[in-house]
This record gives C-alpha cells, structure tokens and sequence, in this order.
C-alpha cells in the first residue's frame, strides 16, 4: 500500500527517524519523547486512538519521558520500503522522501533529534566599544553519519548550504555519534525554510525559539 505524502506524513516519518522505532514483531511501531506536546502532535498527525504512556528509567538523572505504541502492519511495511527498519540507529542511509516534503521531513528530524541554541555574544573590542551580536546554532544529531551526510546532501543542493560535522561519544562504550551544525548564516537560511507556514505541526517550544530570533534579524 501506498500512502499519499502529505506535510503531516513527512513530519511523521522525520520523528519516527530520529525518536521512533520498528519493532522486532514486523508490526509496531514505537515513538518516545520527553516532550508530552511532540506524543500529542505526532498522535493527532496519524489520527491515533492509543494511549500516551509515562516511560519510567532506573537511571537517577534520566528525563521523565512519554511513549506511545501502536501496531500497524501495512504502515510498518511501507516505512521499511522508504528506508526505515528495525535497529535502524547505526545504519540508517537515504530516506526516499519527496523532494517537495523534505523540509517537512528536516522539520521532524530537527524536532525528534536537533536543537536550535541562541545566545548574546558580548564582548569588548578597541578604544573600550561594546559590541554585542545576537548568536544561533542549528544542530541535527544521530549516530549514523551515512543518514547526516544524505541530508548535508541534500540541503547543499537546495539551499547551497553546508554545515559542519562534529562528532562525539555517545555512551559509556565509546560508540560515535556525530553532529551536523550549522551557524548563524546557515541557520537564518534553513529554519524560514521549514517554518515556511505557521499551522505547521513541530514542537512549539522550538519553533519559538526560532522565530523569536527570526524577528529580530530578518
């Protein structure tokens, strides 16, 4: 079965890359967030009935967090031909997204698994002139470096943007996830791009960050 790609649908499939998973059984699907308002949106986008659910950690500094499961075979099965599959953290590559949903879809990613940071630089320059420039950082992050650099891809050839690899240890067996971060100039180019309308489903939190910093320098 093919499903009609729509904003929402891209939306969905970007969350369920980063914050999702397939599981084992070849028919649920499992989203988790620590932001309860992403579970209601990514519920409402798919017109689900399930129940949101406290996911508790015996970790003492975990984040209180929220799941959601559902079973859908037929939606499961055409989530593996698009490129998602189970254990899809250090193997995930190109996702076959429409071009014309791909900012819907980079919206998902960004929400699931990125972060936008702003901060006031200020400093003091010659003859004692204080300066002060306004700062923001766009970051996406995974543990597949194949799955980031398709979407570095991407976004050179539709923004002629590029950004910059970093890349870190993600848990205490040394295993390297990597960053793909982009700076001012970049970031004033992709977030007008994905919050190009304001009915848009995202996570609020973030897209006021951005379009608090927005106002004050477009």
């Amino acid at each position: 079965m093919l499903y009609k790609w729509t904003p929402e649908l891209a939306y969905i499939v970007g969350l369920i890359t980063t914050d999702g998973s397939l599981s084992k059984d070849k028919r649920h699907i499992d989203f988790t967030s620590n932001d309860l308002q992403l579970l209601k949106t990514f519920k409402k986008c798919l017109s689900l009935r399930n129940k949101i659910s406290k996911k508790f950690s015996s970790h003492k500094s975990a984040r209180k967090s929220y799941h959601l499961q559902f079973s859908d075979v037929k939606f499961y099965n055409w989530l593996l031909t698009i490129g998602l599959m189970p254990n899809k953290t250090y193997h995930l590559g190109k996702i076959k997204i429409p071009k014309l949903y791909f900012r819907d879809f980079l919206r998902g990613y960004l929400d699931g698994d990125g972060s936008i940071f702003t901060y006031t630089d200020k400093y003091m320059s010659y003859k004692g002139k204080h300066y002060k420039y306004n700062r923001i950082y766009t970051a996406l992050n995974s543990a597949s470096h194949k799955n980031l650099s398709w979407i570095k891809d991407i976004l050179r050839k539709e923004l002629n943007i590029t950004g910059a690899f970093n890349s870190w240890l993600k848990n205490e067996k040394c295993v390297p996830a990597w960053t793909l971060r982009f700076a001012k100039k970049e970031s004033l180019q992709i977030l007008p791009w994905i919050y190009y309308r304001s009915n848009l489903p995202c996570l609020i939190r973030k897209r006021r960050v951005a379009e608090k910093f927005l106002t004050k320098c477009l």
